[in-house]
């Protein structure tokens, strides 16, 4: 286990962890969360040894290898697949070992040791992570000099992912992956057979992939068992902010009926409908816990225009005069919530710029509102900051006849408050920095909202502002995003950027992520995979005899939903005891305590139990349409 004791640590005069203390047991997948800047990242260099300890102690178990992803992979001329096979050093000194050794004694245990860890397979297994995380045959033959930083960042993590270290530790890795990318590394970590800890501020990640959430706030670290969710449940009780969350939950299920009430009678929109209702049904409050206010993101509402905003006709678009994306037949509305789906490449950006007027049309008619305004947020735009300049100074330069208070009003609404109004654009976080972008964006109150990757820099509690912000907004929204709780929670319609085009996908997230995880490095190649570990394999489809006779799956989801019935009703029994104000004015402690844990209890087995229901209804629904 990695034990982290009585820990004191301090950086630059900011005390960063005071007394701090965490047990992560051996084979746990844990995720780290906490504000920005509270000192995650610090704490994986301690871990590493980079940085010494003020006071306390950190253990790891002696002989265990320790991996994570410091920086880019090199620009050599290995190609990606050796790059990734190399990093398991082990093997590469084996294997090396092997071509020279004349002792039949050492011969004999080099090859019992490289069977052991299924040397021979290597560039299977390679293979498959480096398809996981999107680089195809092809690519995966092409040396690394030839792929940017980003793509870099990938092998870097493709080989990290590869070597199987006994503590993996990964500091954001969903920020350098596209949605694709993201739904693979969900399925791969959640399989994972050593310790992992992983920074992440990807509440689905965080709810897929770990069985333990390890909290830093107030210098303090503090280690809960279970999803984000149920550890979200947790500080939300402990916090006791039920009404305010209660009314934000209200606006964004009033955002979820509204999508059922005009798609539902809708044959295309039948699935998607249906799918929203089932989300309805299992909501629970979605804001996170914070200790502190998190700062709104304001978008101002445009005044109505006739639809539609845009249309495209037989439209390409493209670079250098070759065409990226053909044949474009679209609408956009004012109403209209789509997010595009595609792996990095396909051309989600290239269609984001077209609609945002920074590239020309190639071919075919673009029609758009004569009054129409569009506001777009990119992560490139980062580097468009002035450096030196502050935030009121790049409002100013937007907004030159609007006075110094007006500007500053502004920036407080977005998150750029006085204490950081006057700062240079250098010296703000990438979370402040996304903020002040997206102020400037939304500044002439857009009609349509273009936001690619908005989530990069942002925390978990910022996110789900921003998700309130979007889902208050009446203007349209299109959304390229790697999270997919932003996507779901935000968007109303797919739109897949695939093979040059730009259509409709049918169907919700859930079937987009089987498609990717049937398309994308899961499917288990035959000798693999190292000894015990159980990497993710795609889903076997229902059986012939399941296609024939789908009564025996009728019956085990009506148990199910009966069991989540009962569930239910013993849940809200046990909340309304807790929330009796009476236990409270008479100090009853060990009752408090005993019903907290009884309704801790409840939800986890109410969330097993939906797990197991989902299961069992896709199963239903594969065989009846098998």
């Amino acid at each position: 286990m990695l034990a982290i004791r009585n820990i004191t640590f301090t950086m630059v005069g900011n005390r960063l962890f005071d007394n701090a203390s965490a047990v992560i047991p051996t084979g746990h997948k844990v995720g780290m969360v906490g504000r920005n800047g509270t000192g995650k990242t610090t704490l994986f260099r301690l871990i590493r040894g980079e940085l010494s300890l003020d006071d306390g102690e950190i253990e790891v178990p002696r002989n265990f290898r320790i991996g994570g992803v410091a920086q880019e992979a090199p620009a050599t001329d290995h190609t990606l697949l050796e790059t990734v096979v190399m990093a398991d050093v082990e093997r590469h000194a084996l294997m090396q070992e092997a071509e020279t050794a004349t002792d039949p004694h050492r011969i004999a245990e080099i090859q019992i040791r490289l069977a052991d860890i299924d040397a021979y397979s290597a560039e299977a297994r390679a293979g498959q992570i480096l398809s996981g995380l999107g680089f195809d045959a092809e690519a995966q033959q092409r040396p690394c000099h030839e792929f940017s930083g980003g793509w870099r960042m990938r092998v870097a993590l493709g080989a990290v992912l590869f070597s199987q270290p006994d503590l993996l530790l990964l500091d954001e890795p969903t920020n350098y992956l596209d949605l694709e990318g993201t739904v693979w590394l969900e399925s791969f970590i959640a399989k994972y057979p050593h310790t992992a800890l992983i920074i992440s501020h990807d509440r689905e990640l965080l709810n897929r992939s770990v069985d333990g959430i390890l909290h830093l706030t107030g210098q303090k670290l503090t280690y809960y068992t279970g999803t984000y969710d149920q550890f979200d449940t947790e500080r939300r009780m402990k916090l006791e902010q039920q009404l305010s969350m209660k009314r934000k939950q209200d606006a964004q299920r009033a955002h979820i009926q509204s999508f059922v009430d005009r798609f539902k009678a809708k044959a295309s929109k039948a699935r998607q409908a249906q799918s929203r209702v089932k989300m309805l049904e299992r909501m629970k409050p979605i804001l996170a816990v914070s200790e502190n206010a998190v700062a709104p993101f304001h978008f101002p509402a445009p005044e109505e225009l006739a639809p539609p905003l845009v249309t495209f006709e037989n439209a390409v678009v493209g670079y250098d005069g070759l065409p990226v994306l053909k044949n474009l037949n679209l609408r956009l509305d004012q109403d209209d919530r789509i997010a595009l789906l595609g792996a990095n490449g396909e051309g989600k950006s290239t269609f984001a710029k077209l609609l945002a007027g920074r590239l020309p049309l190639m071919a075919g008619k673009l029609t758009k509102s004569s009054k129409l305004r569009i506001g777009f947020f990119a992560q490139h735009q980062l580097d468009e900051l002035v450096e030196g300049e502050n935030s009121l100074q790049h409002l100013m330069r937007k907004l030159p006849q609007e006075g110094e208070s007006k500007l500053r009003a502004r920036l407080g609404a977005a998150g750029i408050g006085a204490d950081i109004v006057l700062n240079p654009v250098e010296k703000l976080s990438g979370g402040q920095k996304a903020r002040l972008l997206m102020a400037l964006a939304a500044l002439d109150a857009p009609h349509i909202m273009i936001l690619d990757e908005p989530t990069n820099h942002l925390d978990i509690e910022s996110r789900e502002v921003l998700v309130h912000a979007l889902n208050d907004y009446p203007g349209a929204v299109i959304l390229i995003s790697h999270d997919p709780h932003l996507v779901e929670t935000v968007a109303d319609q797919l739109w897949l950027v695939q093979g040059g085009k730009v259509a409709p996908f049918d169907g919700d997230m859930e079937d987009y992520k089987r498609l990717l995880l049937s398309q994308r490095g899961t499917k288990k190649e035959p000798g693999a995979n190292r000894k015990g570990d159980d990497r993710a394999s795609a889903a076997p489809g229902p059986s012939k005899a399941a296609r024939q006779n789908a009564t025996p799956l009728r019956n085990k989801v009506r148990d199910h939903e009966a069991r989540i019935a009962k569930l239910e009703a013993d849940l809200a029994k046990a909340e309304v005891n807790l929330a009796d104000p009476k236990i409270y004015a008479a100090g009853d402690k060990p009752r408090i305590e005993r019903l907290s844990r009884l309704v801790n209890e409840i939800k986890a087995e109410l969330a097993r139990e939906e797990s197991l229901w989902m299961e069992a209804q896709e199963q239903l629904d594969a065989a009846l349409s098998a």
